[in-house]
C-alpha cells in the first residue's frame, strides 16, 4: 500500500543570523577604514596624473581653507610652525614632511609653507589625489 505525503521535503539553510554577521562585518570595516587614515582633516587636494604612496610615519602638515595649520592633527599657529616642525623632526629623526594643502588656496600660501622647509633643509612633498 503506497501512502503519499502531502508535503514534499525541501532543503533549507538557516540564514537568519547571516544578516547580523554581515552587518557587524560592515561596521567593523567602516570603523577600521576611518582609523587607517591618519589625516582626519578633510581637504580637496590638487589632482595629479600619478600618485606615489609613502609610509605613514612622515610628518603631516595640513592647511585648511581658512589658513589653519595642523601638524599631525595638532593645530599650530603659523608663527610657531617653524619651531614645531623643527622640534618634531629632531624628535623623530625624519626629514620628510607631507604637505596637504587645498587646491583652492593661493600659491603664496604654499610658498610660505615651503619656505619653512627650505629654511630647515627638509624634504617637503605635496599630497595630491588621483
Amino acid at each position: 500500500m503506497a501512502i503519499k505525503r502531502n508535503k514534499r521535503f525541501h532543503a533549507e539553510i538557516p540564514t537568519a543570523s547571516l544578516s547580523d554577521i554581515m552587518f557587524f562585518l560592515l561596521l567593523f570595516f567602516l570603523i577600521i577604514s576611518t582609523l587607517a587614515n591618519p589625516n582626519v582633516i578633510k581637504l580637496m587636494l590638487p589632482k595629479a596624473q600619478t600618485n606615489e604612496t609613502t609610509n605613514k610615519n612622515h610628518i603631516s602638515l595640513s592647511v585648511t581653507e581658512d589658513k589653519r595649520y595642523f601638524l599631525d592633527k595638532k593645530e599650530v599657529a603659523f608663527s610657531a610652525l617653524k619651531a614645531e616642525i623643527q622640534a618634531i623632526t629632531n624628535e623623530r629623526n625624519d626629514k620628510t614632511v607631507i604637505v596637504r594643502i587645498p587646491k583652492d588656496l593661493h600659491v603664496q600660501d604654499l610658498v610660505d609653507v615651503l619656505q619653512i622647509g627650505s629654511d630647515l633643509k627638509l624634504n617637503f612633498s605635496i599630497a595630491t589625489s588621483k
